[in-house]
């Protein structure tokens, strides 16, 4: 057992097992924020010709079209404030698109709603099988792996991804930028959207058929998506001047956008997941990576970071309140989850997956200079 240690310069600490410190204390997230983002990240000049370009193509590609691209909207501030500047900044033609899995707060309800509605722009809804993503959650639960989300957030990309291409809409714009998401979280907090692993998981602890859920495996989406039906994924964030006070702020002045307490918290199971079951059970705090992206980009003082870090991310009474809203919808007994939060801990490795392909594919996109982020 190594012994504990946070590095001098970020708040992320050996709750990430693979962490390496050099001789100042520095690690090796910062370490790669300096040396592989730093230096190709331009949001300036370089930037804005960059996306100048990007979006004239979208123009051409979308003429004659209903739409020149999509995005996918989930009422938070990342993929809120694209939508409010791909329409009034970019001058493009977005559809804006959302998955309802039965887990939104009402303020992600209302947020997407004043968007849509003030924007003037049509939004598209799918709603998943409810049956079928329960029993894949309550397979998750059982297996007891930390990645609860990944049910979820599976059957929404897929869901984007399948609905893009169906309808032969080339562009699918994402919110995903590294002005607060440069640190990743590691593996071992966040496995990778591993169908394979999905399947093997649901086979040994589901009941139903999930075939109803959306579907989206890596070489579908990497391979016959990109290079065989043409879609191509656009990060504008990464390439204009982007901070999340200014997002947040600029969101309030055009849609009355409500905030909430930390990232990814406009849906209670995911609220839930990362503000309870993680840190209890396995010990990660995400808002350690959060608040790192946020650190090394100059929009939080460590010393704020590390003060807020000494609270959970969220009350307990609140947390209570959600875990019997979250048992009693999946159908469970509070005594029968807390038996599960009591099992054996087990990671992506107790299942079969498809790891070495996904790192494979990850470096490959890194000595190409499309992936910067470092991955474990």
């Amino acid at each position: 057992m190594r012994d504990y240690q946070v590095c001098t310069n970020c708040v992320m600490d050996t709750s990430d097992s693979a962490i390496t410190f050099n001789e100042k204390g520095q690690c090796d997230h910062c370490n790669n924020f300096y040396n592989s983002i730093v230096p190709s990240w331009d949001t300036g000049e370089a930037g804005s010709q960059k996306l100048a370009e990007v979006v004239d193509q979208i123009k051409k590609d979308g003429e004659g079209k209903p739409y020149d691209c999509i995005i996918g909207l989930s009422g938070g501030v990342d993929s809120s404030y694209l939508a409010l500047y791909a329409v009034k900044v970019l001058g493009l033609r977005p559809l804006l698109y959302s998955v309802d899995t039965g887990w939104n707060l009402e303020v992600a309800v209302n947020n997407v709603k004043k968007i849509v509605d003030r924007l003037g722009v049509k939004l598209h809804e799918d709603v998943v099988d409810w049956e079928a993503l329960k029993d894949l959650q309550i397979a998750y639960f059982k297996s007891q792996v930390p990645y609860q989300d990944t049910p979820q957030d599976h059957v929404i990309f897929a869901a984007l991804y399948n609905y893009a291409v169906k309808n032969g809409i080339k562009y699918v714009l994402t919110g995903g930028n590294y002005s607060t998401e440069c640190v990743r979280e590691p593996n071992e907090w966040v496995y990778l959207n591993d169908l394979r692993q999905i399947k093997d998981i649901h086979r040994r602890f589901g009941t139903r058929s999930i075939k109803t859920l959306p579907l989206c495996g890596m070489f579908k989406y990497r391979l016959y998506y990109r290079y065989f039906k043409g879609m191509k994924i656009v990060r504008p964030l990464d390439l204009i001047p982007y901070t999340k006070s200014d997002a947040i702020a600029t969101l309030k002045r055009e849609f009355d956008w409500e905030p909430y307490q930390n990232k990814h918290f406009e849906c209670i199971f995911t609220r839930f997941y990362e503000g309870y079951w993680l840190p209890k059970k396995f010990g990660y705090d995400k808002r350690r990576a959060h608040f790192s992206s946020l650190i090394l980009t100059g929009q939080l003082s460590r010393e704020e970071a590390l003060e807020t870090l000494k609270y959970p991310p969220y009350d307990e009474e609140t947390a209570m309140a959600d875990m019997e809203f979250i048992v009693n919808k999946l159908g469970l007994t509070k005594a029968e989850f807390l038996e599960l939060m009591e099992q054996p801990n087990k990671t992506y490795r107790d299942y079969k997956n498809s790891a070495w392909i996904s790192k494979l594919a990850i470096k490959t996109a890194i000595l190409l200079g499309l992936e910067k982020r470092q991955f474990r």
